[in-house]
């Protein structure tokens, strides 16, 4: 039955020291999933943390964002316990190996699936539609969704189509090629930016949470301006990882990304001094 498979076991449990037979899977199928990467107290905490803006109040504005959907954006600068899984170790091992250095946040949002959901139209998430550079191409993006409800066939789990991003442009989504991703709460699925999929009808009767972290190239633009969602003076609170994907960085060799011929980081940190001014690192 259309969109009824579900995703292979081979794609499951955490890493474990399998980090190259989880960046084939991604090679060739497009996707992976780790299983019980967080532990059910963060799955709460991070819950509770979102509740207060999770109230009915912002329904989706079309068939995309959904009309029985709540979308939150600007994540950390709402609710910062989210950073916990936007650098969580097991995704940035993968991400690592998959994106060039200084690679950034791209998208951080979670989405609350009301029952009565209609399926999204299928769609990828690298945003690199905008370079001329039709598919495939090179990786321009790396994105995960996070589940804080099991993700079942009926309350709108997410539907990948394998091997998608490697087809030709022109080349479609269809239902019946589509799997559904089951996986329990905690557990996080790990796809290519390029990779077609959608979220799913949900025909239950309760709701679905998940987080969807993504990652870009830092030589893209970003899809949600994350300098601007979440500025210096919250910034300040994460770690330097979190800072550099959020954009307070700069590409080296060069200086792209400069403020006011400065490094971004001053703006968080007014003492900041580059690679050249540490004793500790071989100068930029």
């Amino acid at each position: 039955m259309a969109g009824r498979r579900l995703a292979s076991g081979k794609h499951m449990n955490d890493l474990n020291g399998n980090l190259a037979e989880r960046l084939q899977a991604i090679e060739n199928d497009g996707f992976t999933i780790i299983e019980n990467a967080i532990d059910r107290a963060l799955v709460e905490e991070i819950r509770s943390a979102l509740a207060p803006f999770c109230q009915g109040k912002h329904p989706g504005r079309n068939n995309f964002e959904g009309h029985h959907t709540e979308r939150v954006y600007a994540l950390l600068a709402k609710a910062p316990s989210v950073a916990k899984i936007i650098e969580h170790s097991s995704v940035m091992a993968l991400v690592d190996a998959l994106l060039p250095n200084n690679y950034l946040l791209s998208a951080a949002l979670s989405i609350l699936v009301h029952p009565g959901e209609t399926p999204q139209p299928f769609h990828y998430d690298d945003a690199a539609e905008h370079l001329g550079i039709n598919k495939p191409r090179p990786r321009f993006g790396v994105s995960t969704i996070w589940a804080f409800d099991d993700f079942t066939a009926s309350n709108g789990a997410t539907e990948v189509i394998p091997g998608s991003h490697r087809w030709p442009e022109e080349r479609l989504g269809n239902e019946c090629e589509a799997i559904k991703v089951i996986m329990p709460a905690g557990s996080v699925l790990v796809f290519d930016g390029a990779l077609i999929h959608r979220g799913g009808a949900n025909n239950s009767a309760a709701d679905r949470l998940a987080i969807t972290p993504q990652y870009c190239s830092p030589g893209l633009r970003q899809i949600e301006n994350m300098v601007l969602a979440v500025p210096p003076n919250i910034a300040g609170q994460y770690s330097a990882k979190i800072q550099n994907m959020l954009g307070y960085n700069i590409i080296e060799p060069g200086f792209k990304g400069y403020v006011d011929g400065m490094h971004p980081k001053k703006l968080i940190d007014a003492q900041y001094k580059g690679r050249k001014y540490q004793a500790n690192l071989p100068a930029s």
